[in-house]
């Protein structure tokens, strides 16, 4: 049980921030997060060790979510007051956030993306991880993860400047 608070206190941020980029609400990230680590304390025992505990965590958290969202019917919604504390710097894509309508214009094509590289943008824009700790949440390479975000903010630039 040791090893499990410790475990908690190493991680509970980062899968916090994690469920947050994915549910956008904070007592739906709070109440997920209790539950991830409730299983994990369950199910500790099936670790295997073939991913990063990190990696774990943030795969029960989202499995949670999924399962909450087929359950509830819920509508994931980003407040307004997380977009408004986004920090993003990029040429026109910047200049779009610095209103409200640019900030949800943008989530509503973000949206549209694959899974992966959607979840590489809401951690990296809204969530502020850096490249190394988005590899470690979703498992894959950093350089991976820096070119998800790169392909994705191409098209953020191309699909910006069709509606001109």
């Amino acid at each position: 049980m040791q090893d499990m608070k410790k475990i908690y206190e190493k991680y509970s941020e980062i899968v916090y921030k994690y469920v947050f980029c994915l549910t956008g609400n904070e007592d739906i990230t709070e109440e997920i997060v209790q539950e991830t680590f409730l299983v994990a304390v369950k199910d500790i025992k099936k670790f295997r060790g073939e991913c990063k505990i990190s990696t774990w965590l943030c795969q029960i958290s989202k499995y949670i979510w999924y399962k909450k969202i087929k359950k509830q019917k819920l509508k994931k919604e980003i407040p307004l007051d997380v977009l408004q504390n986004t920090l993003f710097v990029e040429e026109t894509i910047e200049e779009n956030l610095c209103n409200k309508e640019g900030k949800i214009r943008l989530l509503k094509k973000i949206q549209h993306f694959d899974e992966d590289t959607k979840n590489v943008m809401y951690l990296r824009i809204f969530g502020n991880f850096e490249y190394n700790e988005i590899a470690e949440i979703m498992d894959k390479t950093s350089n991976w993860a820096r070119v998800v975000f790169f392909r994705g903010k191409q098209k953020l630039k191309e699909e910006l400047e069709n509606e001109k």
